[in-house]
């Protein structure tokens, strides 16, 4: 059980970092913008995308969120994880930065498995 813990606690405060905390500190970067605009969104995108990695972020690693809207918020980091690797693949090839969303994507469904295993134990 507290190998569990570890093994979630750790891939989840990941998924919060990366998916929660570097956006609503860099979303406004001109290096943040410019990938938007290459990728070929509007910058209206971004801020949106922002938003609800924010909000997504904060219902993983929040206790108090519902079971139902923390399985939305694992289907919609799925959902960028894959749009992001093909917008990357789309626009520049298979690539170290197209591949990056897949890593993160893997380190996302550790979180949902183990989550599951610690929820089923109690």
């Amino acid at each position: 059980m507290k190998k569990d813990k570890i093994i979630y606690w750790i891939s989840t405060g990941f998924i919060f970092l990366f998916e929660g905390v570097m956006p609503a500190l860099t979303s406004q970067t001109e290096l943040a913008k410019e990938g938007i605009a290459h990728l070929g969104y509007r910058p209206y995108f971004g801020v949106m995308l922002v938003i609800f990695k924010v909000l997504g972020a904060l219902a993983l690693i929040l206790p108090q969120v519902p079971a139902k809207v923390k399985e939305w918020a694992y289907a919609g980091f799925g959902f960028v994880f894959i749009s992001a690797f093909v917008g990357h693949v789309s626009v520049d090839g298979l690539n170290g930065m197209a591949l990056f969303p897949l890593v993160v994507f893997a380190i996302m469904i550790v979180s949902y498995i183990y989550y599951h295993k610690l929820r089923n134990k109690n």
